[in-house]
């Protein structure tokens, strides 16, 4: 395996299935050893608010439902697998996952993409809080809002795989 190869199976998915995002950063010699999870991020988000507003559009679409049927069916990924149960979203009452799926089809239906908010320290109060407030804002709004939640959750992964830095 080369070194572009192994660092884009390493950080490929930071960015949920989209390793393009991995792979632009490396290949404009944006990545600096020694590897720390602040310079990285810098490194991602500067290639994510590069990319077209279409394949941002696509990072946005490619995170799954909070508490969604993916959850379900025990097809997310492992980090978000973990950053779901860590928010109790794995522990839904039949009315709470009543009200997540209700909210998640409303908001899909009016932006295109999922829901998307970083959860760690935060519970499913605070989740459904934000999702009711964020619902009505208007879609460059709400775009500008899920792309930096994506960078936040990025930011995250990174910190629990590399040194701050």
């Amino acid at each position: 395996m080369t070194a572009r190869e192994d660092f884009i199976a390493r950080f490929g998915g930071v960015f949920e299935h989209s390793p393009f995002i991995a792979e632009r950063a490396y290949d404009r010699g944006l990545i600096f050893v020694p590897l720390t999870a602040k310079g990285l991020h810098q490194a991602l988000v500067s290639v994510f608010r590069q990319a077209s507003r279409e394949e941002r559009l696509g990072v946005l679409r490619a995170h799954p439902d909070l508490a969604g049927k993916l959850a379900i069916a025990g097809e997310l990924t492992e980090d978000s697998r973990k950053e779901q149960a860590g928010a109790g979203l794995d522990r839904l009452s039949p009315q709470e996952h009543a009200r997540f799926t209700e909210l998640n089809t409303a908001y899909t239906e009016k932006f295109g993409f999922p829901f998307i908010i970083a959860v760690k320290g935060l519970g499913k109060d605070d989740i459904l809080a934000a999702f009711e407030r964020r619902i009505g804002n208007g879609l460059d709004e709400e775009f500008d809002t899920a792309c930096a939640q994506v960078e936040r959750i990025a930011g995250l992964r990174l910190a629990a795989l590399l040194p701050e830095g």
